[in-house]
C-alpha cells in the first residue's frame, strides 16, 4: 500500500514549535508570515492529519496530532541506526588522525 507523503512533506513546519491548543492569534505571533499563509500552512498540515482545528466561537483552535509521525519515526528508524553507527565510526578516526597543526 503506497504511502502518502503528506505526512513527510507537513512535518517540517515549524508549528510543533508552538506548545499546546492555540488560537490562530496566538500561532500567527509566533513565525514571521501573514495570516493567509499561515491559514495555507495549517490547511496543509490539516490535509496531512498533523493539525486538527475546532472552533471555539469565533476562534479556531489547533491543535498538533502527532500520532502520525510515529510512522516517519518507523521508517527513520533503520537509517538512523545506520547513521549514527557510521558517524561513530568517523568520529573515531579522526580521533585517532594526528593533528596536523592546520587551522
Amino acid at each position: 500500500m503506497p504511502r502518502s507523503p503528506a505526512p513527510y512533506a507537513a512535518r517540517c513546519s515549524g508549528f510543533r514549535r508552538v506548545g499546546g491548543p492555540q488560537p490562530v492569534q496566538v500561532l500567527a505571533d509566533h513565525f514571521d508570515m501573514r495570516r493567509p499563509s499561515l491559514y495555507e500552512h495549517l490547511k496543509v498540515l490539516r490535509e496531512a492529519g498533523l493539525v486538527s482545528e475546532q472552533r471555539s466561537g469565533r476562534q479556531r483552535i489547533h491543535r498538533l496530532e502527532a500520532a502520525p509521525l510515529a510512522e516517519v519515526q518507523d521508517w527513520l528508524q533503520p537509517y538512523e541506526r545506520f547513521w549514527r553507527g557510521r558517524l561513530k565510526d568517523l568520529g573515531a578516526l579522526l580521533d585517532r588522525m594526528p593533528d596536523d597543526g592546520v587551522t
